[in-house]
């Protein structure tokens, strides 16, 4: 007997393996969910506990059944630990756009892993999904990030004021967008 449940999409890249995120992935994904620095523009506290990385993993699995969102937990080959995570949240098929969030343990940072798996993410988002427009929210204080997504091909299309609510109260976020013609006319689909 056969099933339609579709598997998760397994997405590989020249250093990285973005699967599908588990309960055992939790230890490892605490490490860098409790460290200051990583979650400094996440607007959430640092993780606290196993249960907090449990309700992490919780809503990974709650947007991808409501149709939401996915996202992806960033490996490197061979190693199978977790070290990020990578995906679209607020997936609105009827505009054929989403918004594209990641987030990286410091131990990684600036070996070119975020925009290893950004660029993959982007292009199943084009690819696969039909997405049309890709938004990157992100914070003024948060330089090294602007960087990431304009390197990506992210256009700065201006400040939302007070957007977002978040622990350090409301927030004013850059909205950053990348088209799919974007890509298109860079050879990059």
């Amino acid at each position: 007997m056969t099933t339609n449940v579709p598997s998760f999409p397994m997405i590989e890249t020249e250093r990285l393996i973005l699967r599908k995120v588990t309960v055992d992935d939790a230890e490892s994904m605490m490490k860098y969910l409790s460290d200051p620095d990583v979650m400094e523009y996440m607007g959430l506290e640092p993780f606290k506990s196993i249960a907090d990385v449990l309700g992490e993993i919780s809503w990974y699995e709650s947007i991808l059944s409501n149709k939401t969102g996915i996202r992806w937990g960033i490996t490197i080959k061979e190693e199978d630990k977790v070290i990020g995570s990578c995906g679209f949240l607020n997936i609105i098929s009827k505009h054929y756009r989403t918004e594209i969030g990641i987030d990286l343990s410091k131990e990684h940072w600036g070996q070119g892993i975020a925009s290893e798996a950004i660029e993959a993410v982007i292009r199943y988002g084009f690819n696969q999904m039909n997405l049309q427009r890709i938004e990157a929210l992100i914070e003024p204080m948060n330089i090294s990030s602007q960087k990431l997504f304009e390197q990506q091909g992210f256009i700065q299309e201006g400040l939302l004021r007070k957007y977002e609510y978040t622990r350090n109260g409301f927030d004013d976020l850059y909205m950053y967008s990348l088209l799919k013609e974007d890509i298109e006319a860079e050879g990059k689909s």
